[in-house]
């Protein structure tokens, strides 16, 4: 019902799903954020409005979509930030402003921090950039265990993730409706698949830990931010975050 809809790269081993369109303008990357796919970037209109100037590039970051995340890596910002820029790099991708959306905002600064080269400009929307307590991490935190997670995520995980999707969706977009072709569009059902609840419920733990390392480098930083938030997410509190980064 929902094939991969680009092309695939293998990168140390794993292999990426992603999309490259555009004309041959600087390049702009895509990362999403955790629960949805690079099909959030497209279903919003991003990326056909980039690719009008730019060369776009949207990946499935590891375990999400059609990426492959092995077992047995810690898959950190900086981590996926070290595979991404592999990949980059083998795509002639030499220079690119990173555009980073909730999670993936968290990957974006990991690029620009790890591998500055690379990133001429970041564009950081919607995230969380500093480590505050999360009251659902012990909820979700069963199904990551390993072989009992397993049999979870086989079984009752993705019947429960049917039933409470429609009110997280609703969150995430409050207090604005949720968009109808992101209703009509968003391959909800590939999103709960056992292998990305898995890299979902993995991120929601790593969350507060990877804002931590992160934050004591954003001083570092000598390129360009633009930073966007919305005054009334119920998600990512913008003063907490998005302003104390600018503060920052």
């Amino acid at each position: 019902r929902y094939p991969p809809r680009g092309g695939f790269i293998r990168v140390r081993g794993v292999r990426l799903h992603m999309i490259d369109t555009g004309g041959p303008g600087p390049a702009v990357i895509l990362l999403h954020g955790n629960g949805v796919t690079l099909a959030d970037m497209g279903i919003s209109g991003v990326v056909a409005r980039a690719a009008r100037r730019r060369r776009v590039v949207a990946f499935d970051r590891p375990g999400f979509g059609y990426s492959e995340r092995p077992r047995g890596t810690a898959w950190t910002p900086a981590a996926q930030a070290d595979l991404l820029a592999d990949a980059l790099e083998r795509m002639g991708i030499a220079e690119a402003v990173v555009v980073g959306h909730s999670w993936g905002s968290m990957v974006a600064l990991a690029l620009a921090l790890d591998h500055p080269r690379l990133v001429q400009g970041l564009v950081l929307v919607s995230g969380s950039y500093f480590p505050t307590p999360r009251t659902d991490v012990p909820f979700f935190a069963p199904p990551t265990i390993p072989v009992i997670g397993d049999v979870l995520r086989y079984t009752i995980a993705p019947l429960i993730g049917q039933l409470i999707k429609n009110n997280v969706i609703r969150k995430v977009f409050a207090p604005q409706r949720v968009p109808r072709r992101f209703s009509a569009e968003f391959p909800t059902a590939l999103s709960l698949r056992p292998g990305q609840i898995r890299a979902s419920l993995g991120e929601l733990a790593l969350m507060a830990p990877s804002a931590a390392a992160n934050a004591r480098r954003y001083m570092d930083l000598s390129i360009p931010v633009t930073i966007m938030a919305g005054t009334a997410d119920r998600i990512s509190d913008p003063r907490r975050q998005s302003a104390r980064l600018h503060e920052t």
